[in-house]
């Protein structure tokens, strides 16, 4: 048989299939455009009050001096001791921790060791324990240990009275031993610089500076030598109590009148 001829089919071509377009939306010009809110200005931050100069700074701190005394009229150091030793050990303690919180610790370690000579020879590893929640304790141990070897071996026991030799011993600078000499022994060797002094020295326009040494070198000339002190315990007093760091309370403040930096609305 004779195979038949077969003619091969042509494709047949496929229409192309629409897409679906989704009609684009148009603004007409009666719409009105979106809400939006109005940028609002960015705030300045603001200035830092320049100290004040001269006679202007002495009339300042008279009138601070005046007016803190009046509200804390039991302005003193908040750390309990009996002796100048227990003083040098609360306020080596004190460093980056609160007041109360070392005076929950010494009564404890000046029961179990209550001479220099007595610390000197302590366990390191109990003292660690009775003052670690001061924070930062083994290098506390290092400095209290310290200073009472160096009392009992060079000044026979007892605390020096001398800024030159305090701040020798271990752990001691100077805002340490202006504490001990101020509030142990009454005498007027400088003013204690902590934050708080620091803070509101600035804020009340008698110094500029942020170093300790410089800030003290600038309040020194302007408050009453015997008064050095006691004009630490009061700006203290204040900084905790009413001249907070981040929201000072302002309105409830004696000095708000004369401060530079008070917030009046």
């Amino acid at each position: 048989m004779t195979p038949r001829k077969t003619t091969p089919r042509k494709p047949t071509p496929r229409k192309p299939t629409p897409r679906k377009t989704t009609p684009r939306k148009t603004t007409s010009k009666t719409s009105k455009p979106p809400a939006t809110k109005p940028r609002q200005p960015a705030k300045k931050p603001a200035k830092k009050p320049a100290a004040l100069r001269g006679d202007a700074r002495r009339a300042q701190a008279e009138t601070v001096i005046a007016r803190l005394r009046d509200a804390y009229p039991d302005a003193r150091t908040e750390l309990d001791f009996t002796s100048a030793w227990q003083l040098l050990v609360a306020t080596i303690l004190s460093a980056q921790s609160t007041d109360k919180r070392v005076n929950l610790v010494t009564p404890a370690l000046f029961a179990r060791y209550p001479t220099p000579a007595a610390l000197a020879d302590a366990d390191r590893d109990d003292v660690e324990a009775l003052i670690r929640s001061t924070g930062f304790f083994r290098n506390k141990t290092t400095s209290i240990m310290g200073a009472a070897r160096a009392i009992t071996d060079r000044f026979d026991g007892a605390v020096p009275a001398t800024m030159g030799d305090l701040i020798g011993l271990p752990g001691v600078g100077r805002k340490t031993a202006n504490v001990v000499l101020g509030n142990a022994f009454g005498i007027e060797e400088g003013i204690v610089v902590d934050t708080h002094v620091g803070r509101l020295g600035r804020r009340l326009g008698l110094t500029a500076a942020t170093d300790p040494v410089k800030v003290e070198t600038d309040l020194t000339p302007v408050v009453p030598r015997d008064l050095w002190t006691l004009f630490a315990h009061l700006l203290i007093f204040h900084g905790r109590r009413v001249c907070f760091a981040r929201r000072p309370n302002c309105d409830g403040c004696v000095l708000n009148d004369i401060c530079p930096s008070a917030f009046r609305v």
